[in-house]
Order: C-alpha cells, then structure tokens, then sequence
C-alpha cells in the first residue's frame, strides 16, 4: 500500500475541490529554441520574439496588425460566406464540427484575415493567413478570402501585404481546395496588372500548395528567422532522392543564401521594411511615423535586399 497515493493525494483533491482559483494558468510560456520560460508580458511586448535566443514564436492576425499599421489602427474586410461542407467530409470527426473547434480554439471564422489601413501614412491592405486555424490549410473560404483581398486592394489602390503560414492544401475539400491555387495566381496578376505592389512575409512554415502558388509569386520575398519553407518535408525528399540534404535546408537563411527570398528579416524590423519597400515601389514619401507601442528597438539587422 501506498500511503502517499492512496490517503495524502485523495486528501488534498478532496480539500481543493470546489476552490477556485484567480491565477491564469498561462503566465509562462516556454521557448521551443532555448526552452527558456518567457513571462506573458514581456512576450507580448516583444511580439512573440524571445528575448535571449530571438526565436520566432508563431503569432496570429490581430498581432500582426497591431504591429504593421500606423498605431494600430485598421479597418478588417468581412469574410465571404461560401459552402462549409461541401464535400460531407468525415474522417474520425465530421469536418463541420473540426471547424467549430477551430473556431472557438482561436475566435476566428477561417485562417485567413484581411485589413485596411495606414503604413507611415500610406494606404495599404494587409492580410494574414496564421497557422493556429487548421494549420493556415487553402480552402474555399481562404481562396474566396484572398481573391475579394486582391479585388479590394486594386479597386482602392492599395498595395497588398501578405503574412503567411500553411501547411498546404486543406484535404476536407479535396479538388475544392486546389481549385484556390490558380484562383490565387489570377489575383496575383491582377495587382501586376494595376501595377500595385504584392509583398509577401513567409513565416513558419509555409508549406504544401500554398508555397507552390501565391505565396511565391511576390514582387519581393521576405522571411522571418528561422522560418520553414518549402513544398514538401525534408524526410520525403531525402527519401525520393536517395541523398542527405544539407544542415538547414528549407530554413529561410538557407534560401536566402541560394536566391529563393530576398531578405530575412527580424519582426521588430518588419514594419519599418514593409514601409520603405512601399515608399520605394511606389514613390511615395514618408508621411508618419507613429509605431505601436510593442515595437523593440534591440533587433539584429536585416540582411538581404536593402
């Protein structure tokens, strides 16, 4: 017999329960480079960066424009409705109720978000394709999401900024979802067309489908440190192959280095990059320089294209 297992753990469960407590379960989260733990705050007020590694924690569509435009300020575009099931997919769940989760998981309806707004003065529209909303998968509401996007920017005369994370093509919708590739690429002629700039951020990671089609179609590339990019996992390819890849391949640096980005850049430098990549492609000047409160000064330079 157990003492402490069987009397001194039901004791303290039975004294406990019906207790409540005040304190948040979530005022620490560990950093997957270092490991090291990171108050709330202060992880907040480095924009998901690590303070001692500069590990690039995954953040979702309010952060990101919070952080782009001028203090933080935006307009966000209403999602189109489109078919929520049209496939009747089922799998060990019914793909409806996956999307209900996902849903009430991160309080939002898709993985897509889009916003108007100011960068320094200038009109931009800004969209998000996060990771935490069934892993930034392209499907119809993504695909509609992005191309009503595009549509918005050149009716305004906006350029358009994408942040994007994925892991590829959404399989509750098989040939639905892939049919948003070409759908994309088309909307990504139409800012070429309007002469608008298409600036595209890929973060970690940006897989599958998506990096095969719109999200390498930008006039200019940037990629976050450390960011996993490619079409299909470094295993699979090593395995067709029959060859060890290099240290590294797939990471944003290694692109960098072979011409596949233009820049890697740090968060805490990305809005003052986006801002001078706007100035410049479409000639305008600096109008204002009002940055949200969360932007660090500290980060390490950005390398690649000035």
């Amino acid at each position: 017999m157990n003492w402490i297992t069987n009397f001194v753990r039901p004791r303290i469960k039975s004294l406990m329960a019906g207790r409540s407590s005040n304190t948040p379960e979530n005022l620490w989260r560990k950093c997957p480079g270092c490991g090291d733990m990171i108050f709330h705050r202060d992880l907040v007020a480095a924009q998901n960066v690590c303070p001692k590694c500069q590990y690039h924690l995954r953040i979702g569509a309010a952060q990101r424009f919070a952080a782009i435009f001028d203090s933080g300020a935006y307009e966000e575009l209403p999602l189109p409705d489109v078919p929520q099931d049209p496939l009747r997919f089922r799998d060990e769940r019914r793909y409806p109720d996956r999307l209900k989760d996902a849903r009430a998981k991160t309080g939002r309806k898709e993985a897509f978000s889009a916003a108007r707004g100011t960068l320094d003065g200038a009109p931009v529209l800004v969209a998000v394709q996060p990771f935490d909303f069934f892993g930034g998968s392209l499907g119809m509401s993504v695909g509609e999401g992005f191309v009503q996007a595009v549509e918005t920017a050149v009716r305004e005369r906006r350029p358009f900024i994408l942040f994007v994370a994925s892991g590829g093509a959404r399989m509750q919708e098989g040939i639905l979802s892939l049919m948003q590739m070409p759908r994309a690429t088309i909307a990504v002629d139409m800012l070429h067309e309007a002469t608008l700039p298409y600036l595209v951020v890929l973060t970690d990671p940006t897989t599958g489908g998506v990096s095969a089609s719109y999200a390498m179609l930008g006039d200019v590339h940037i990629a976050e440190p450390g960011a996993l990019i490619g079409f299909t996992g470094q295993r699979v390819i090593e395995q067709t192959i029959r060859e060890r890849l290099p240290d590294g391949f797939q990471r944003a640096e290694y692109l960098e280095e072979h011409g596949m980005v233009d820049m890697v850049v740090h968060r805490h430098q990305m809005r003052e990059t986006l801002s001078r990549l706007v100035r410049q492609l479409t000639k305008q000047p600096k109008l204002n320089s009002s940055l949200p409160a969360s932007i660090s000064s500290t980060a390490p330079a950005a390398t690649g294209v000035p």
